[in-house]
């Protein structure tokens, strides 16, 4: 009873401060279902049935102490949150291709992007499949174009014939899962096709959102030039697929990224753009002024824009986020109240995973709410602190540099994790890129949609292009710069849940218990350095192995399974080439390495590791030694006492790895038996 009345006294000190927790609790209950590595039975939800029914009972008994209240609601949120994961898993589940195929694909293009090596990219539902029954055929399927292919509409039915596969899982055991985010998204096959897309007929306007989006992503494109346009359409629709890698690549490097993204900042200054606008429009007219509440009639304007700027931007995390807020605080003028911008983020943190669970994994989510809260945090306690003597050009100077550099270091941990990549200037580039973006790039796009009608866009693009050149130039002198980038190792699994925990409780406990922030920080700062990459990694198929050593990852392959190598490359923070991993292999490979079977001794382990590249050099495989571990993306049997990674093996276990004490680990062991690790038979061939 004396730690309920320490809690209860903890709990009196935060009284009107917790709602923010609401969230955080929230998705705890979702980050454990997506850790267990079982698909949960009804074992698991008795006992989250159990966790709520002992949470409602704290709630009617607690009336007389509020940390009995306060486990109830801890209860009563977690088992919420693992329950709507578990629902939504379900809800979205639809047929995931079993084999590799090849074969006549036809469907209806609902999206079109850009891979990660900039190839070209639709995306197509309502699939026929050749040779596949209706209840076997997914519901999405992605498909990479060829150089040069003719980019079709949205909503257009179109056909070509393809090389398909289930989606793929972590190229190692404790890397991304795309499988799980392909479940998600319903994308049961993924492939590519070598032959142009044949477009069978031209859909009916049942896809109005994206069709608009398409068509005004191409007049912009049309009157710009390819750079500038390519961005212009990313910030307005949402539409990267035209942004040129080499672009793409310098905003990266230069920490500009985030630009593309329609977030808080697109939407809080488009919002703004237009209160003001319309503010002003009103005010020149005296009779209209004198009879409205002209405030409220521009926050009426600014919502409807907003909410029609969200549609557009195709509804993703940040924008989403971005909107509630807005909109939040718009209501709040609307109703002649004042909008506590700690419980807007932490109401739009529950409606995003109320709706999509998943969000909570993905980077997106994690550095939208981290920058957000971060910056609300900060800039509310300076705000008390501040005076307005200084010159006003010179706060505004401050605060962006200020928010830059608040925004930068909340997001830091979370993009090094999920990209591997920091940027040295990213505070320098932002700094010279942010102002144009707010006082030239967004108004001149307002201008753009209201000139649209008349025909005189052109005059809002070309400033848009002024201020979008501006911006590129300045990604690509900073990344141009000496140590413009740094790499960073893949952190394990407990590093960034640990590491928000230490943030949030700086950020949004009162008192001097915040204070415990820092340690746990530091904490997850510590196992993320002191954490060692495998010593050997086998990809999923067996076609490329890399072992570790002092001067790199040595590969086993110079050409071929590009993917892995360069997952491996941005997991161990390294920059170097596969070519120039490959060169390392000599390094430990034994004198009976050859063009189709070459060997590494693994000296850490005592083992001889030998991988075997080609049909011919599996089928000579017949023996082997007791120490020896075998890699082959065929299918061997050896005599003999040894370790067998082949086709068979890794269809079953995914790619593999060798930790410094000489154990073997598998994606199986890692994430076992969910709904969306189920194992297609990836080796068989089409019915």
């Amino acid at each position: 009873m004396r730690a309920l009345g320490v809690l209860d006294g903890l709990l009196q000190s935060q009284r009107g401060d917790l709602f923010p927790w609401v969230p955080v609790l929230f998705g705890i209950g979702i980050g454990l279902f997506f850790s267990l590595r079982v698909e949960p039975g009804l074992a698991h939800y008795l006992w989250g049935t159990g966790m709520a029914s002992a949470a409602l009972a704290m709630l009617w008994r607690g009336d007389r102490q509020d940390a009995v209240v306060f486990l109830g609601w801890i209860l009563l949120l977690v088992a919420l949150g693992f329950a709507t994961a578990g629902l939504r898993a379900h809800t979205v589940e639809a047929p995931v291709l079993q084999y590799r195929s090849y074969g006549a694909v036809e469907g209806r293009v609902i999206a079109i992007d850009r891979s990660a090596r900039d190839r070209l990219r639709i995306t197509l539902d309502q699939p026929f499949l050749d040779r596949n029954s209706p209840d076997q055929t997914p519901a999405r399927v992605r498909l990479s174009l060829p150089d040069g292919a003719r980019v079709p509409r949205i909503g257009d039915r179109v056909m070509t014939t393809a090389h398909l596969m289930p989606p793929q899982g972590p190229v190692e055991p404790h890397g991304f899962d795309f499988r799980r985010h392909a479940w998600f998204q319903q994308l049961g096959a993924v492939g590519y096709t070598r032959v142009p897309v044949l477009i069978v007929s031209h859909g009916p306007r049942d896809l109005p959102v994206e069709q608009l989006r398409q068509r005004l992503s191409t007049g912009i494109r049309s009157q710009m030039p390819v750079a500038t346009g390519g961005f212009a359409s990313a910030i307005t629709t949402g539409d990267r697929s035209a942004i040129p890698r080499a672009a793409l690549e310098a905003l990266r490097a230069s920490n500009l990224a985030h630009l593309l993204a329609i977030s808080g900042l697109h939407m809080g200054l488009l919002a703004g753009v237009v209160f003001g606008g319309l503010r002003l429009l009103l005010a020149l007219a005296p009779a209209i002024a004198q009879r409205l509440d002209t405030k409220k009639v521009a926050a009426v304007g600014a919502l409807l824009t907003a909410s029609a700027y969200l549609l557009l931007s195709g509804m993703q995390v940040a924008s989403t986020r971005a909107y509630i807020m807005v909109a939040m605080m718009l209501v709040a003028v609307l109703l002649d109240r004042r909008a506590l911008s700690l419980r807007v983020v932490a109401l739009a943190a529950m409606v995003i995973l109320l709706l999509r669970p998943e969000s909570l994994l993905s980077p997106g989510f994690q550095m939208s709410f981290a920058a957000t809260t971060a910056l609300i945090v900060i800039f509310g306690g300076l705000r008390d602190r501040l005076t307005p003597s200084s010159p006003r050009w010179l706060r505004m100077v401050a605060g962006v540099v200020l928010s830059s550099l608040i925004a930068g270091l909340a997001t830091a941990p979370f993009g090094a994790a999920h990209f591997n990549m920091i940027s040295h200037y990213g505070l320098l580039a932002n700094v010279l890129a942010v102002p144009v973006m707010g006082a030239l790039v967004v108004p001149a796009a307002v201008l753009a949609l209201c000139l649209a009608p008349v025909g005189a866009a052109w005059a809002g693009l070309a400033l848009m292009d002024l201020g979008i050149s501006w911006i590129l130039f300045v990604a690509n002198w900073v990344a141009a710069l000496d140590g413009a980038q740094g790499a960073v190792t893949m952190p394990p699994a407990s590093v960034l849940p640990l590491m928000a925990f230490g943030g949030l409780l700086l950020g949004l406990w009162r008192g001097r218990l915040r204070l415990l922030g820092v340690p746990v920080l530091i904490g997850g700062a510590l196992i993320w350095y002191g954490s060692p990459r495998p010593e050997v990694l086998v990809a999923p198929n067996g076609g490329i192995v890399g072992v570790l050593t002092a001067e790199g990852r040595a590969l086993s392959r110079a050409k071929g399974h590009g993917y892995a190598a360069e997952r491996w490359a941005e997991n161990d923070g390294s920059l170097q080439t596969q070519k120039e991993d490959a060169q390392l292999w000599p390094l430990i490979a034994g004198p009976e390495a050859s063009g189709k079977s070459v060997t590494a001794y693994l000296a850490a382990s005592d083992q001889r590791l030998t991988h075997v590249i080609g049909k011919a050099a599996a089928e000579a495989m017949t023996e082997c030694t007791a120490g020896e571990v075998i890699i082959s993306a065929k299918s061997v049997a050896p005599i003999g006492d040894c370790l067998v990674f082949d086709a068979d093996a890794l269809n079953r276990l995914g790619s593999v790895q060798m930790d410094a004490e000489g154990r073997w680990i598998s994606v199986q062991d890692v994430v076992g038996t969910r709904l969306w690790s189920r194992d297609p038979e990836t080796s068989q061939s089409s019915p």
